[in-house]
């Protein structure tokens, strides 16, 4: 992609065209995006480690909503043990618990219905060296108000309330996606937009069996109406990014091409070779 590209979609962001510049090569210097030159014109692309690591989010953010098999009504137990003093340790072990898809039951004692992995198993035992237990239990019914279930663990209700307003926030847009009124720069944010808020879903929602969930969770709606404009914009957007290349260089740019959240859930890969 030329740099006055680059430059000029950033501006489309409300990017000065310095701040733009200035991101670009420190962007390059932390070896995300590589330099080349095309006689007096100066290009950037990902670097391939770069590529591959965003294809690889991309991918999981496409594929998070893929229910699992049938719940088996086993939890996952993860109890530490980590001194006050040590504050940067046990918050950088509640992240990873999180991030695992682990809410607290308790404040040590955090649960998810899925299996802890080869690769979770290793990064607890690096966080918490001799200071962590994991367990697989059932949960017993005490059948008093004792009982805690540890669905209660996540705010299921908050979760839904984010997940509804994103719903109305871009449900909206369709008609006019449908009737091709949306183009150009117009295109390219509302992909960006959709996307960074979409992002966020597969941290916040922990992808909890159907069997636990309220009835009418709202996680597929909200992957339809994404899909919907993300997808339905593909085309708008890339013409628009190959356009605005186009000026900035001399040739078109039909190497350019939009992502896809079918493809990036097909496995369709347009990183770098």
């Amino acid at each position: 992609m030329p740099a006055a590209a680059i430059v000029a979609l950033l501006g489309e962001f409300d990017v000065a065209a310095g701040a733009a510049r200035t991101t670009i090569s420190r962007l390059a210097r932390r070896g995300v995006l590589e330099n080349s030159r095309q006689g007096r014109f100066s290009s950037y692309r990902l670097t391939r480690e770069a590529a591959v690591d965003l294809w690889s989010g991309g991918a999981s953010i496409a594929t998070f909503t893929t229910q699992p098999d049938a719940w088996d009504g086993w939890w996952t137990l993860v109890a530490f043990s980590v001194p006050e003093r040590e504050s940067t340790r046990r918050r950088a072990l509640r992240t990873a618990l999180r991030w695992r898809g682990f809410a607290p039951l308790y404040d040590a004692v955090w649960a998810s219905p899925h299996p802890l992995t080869p690769k979770g198993r290793v990064e607890l035992a690096e966080l918490a060296p001799g200071s962590v237990s994991v367990f697989r239990a059932r949960q017993v019914d005490l059948e008093t108000e004792a009982n805690r279930n540890p669905v209660e663990a996540w705010d299921l209700s908050g979760i839904a309330e984010q997940y509804e307003v994103f719903i109305r926030r871009w449900s909206g847009l369709l008609p006019r996606i449908s009737a091709g009124e949306v183009t150009g720069a117009a295109a390219v944010r509302a992909r960006t937009e959709v996307m960074n808020t979409y992002r966020h879903f597969p941290v916040l929602d922990p992808l909890l069996p159907i069997e636990l969930l309220p009835a009418d969770w709202p996680r597929s709606r909200a992957r339809e109406v994404c899909v919907a404009v993300y997808d339905g914009l593909a085309h708008p957007a890339q013409e628009h990014v190959r356009s605005v290349a186009a000026r900035s260089a001399a040739g078109p740019h039909l190497g350019i091409s939009a992502h896809t959240i079918a493809g990036m859930s097909a496995g369709i890969d347009h990183s770098p070779d």
